[in-house]
């Protein structure tokens, strides 16, 4: 997993604003998506949930998605998250 420095390195084919939502609604919502999209696509979600930043990288462990990259400024973090054949 990589911690992006600007937001302008998070790129998705589907984005999941979950913003002001609380847990565990957000990686809910991401699990939802996910089982939309194909393998190798990404879902780039954005949240303000602060337990987003535990919730999300035990969510891709347990699915097998891979996540790529994660930034935070200012109470939004984002997670950018591959695809993968695990749902």
């Amino acid at each position: 997993m990589e911690h992006v420095t600007e937001p302008s390195e998070l790129k998705g084919d589907v984005i999941l604003d979950v913003r002001d939502l609380p847990c565990p609604v957000p990686v809910l919502k991401a699990r939802l998506e996910v089982k939309r999209m194909r393998p190798g696509e990404v879902l780039l979600v954005l949240a303000t949930d602060a337990g987003t930043r535990r919730d999300f990288p035990v969510f891709a462990e347990q699915t097998g998605h891979k996540l790529q990259a994660v930034y935070e400024q200012a109470g939004i973090y984002c997670f950018q998250l591959k695809v993968c054949g695990g749902r």
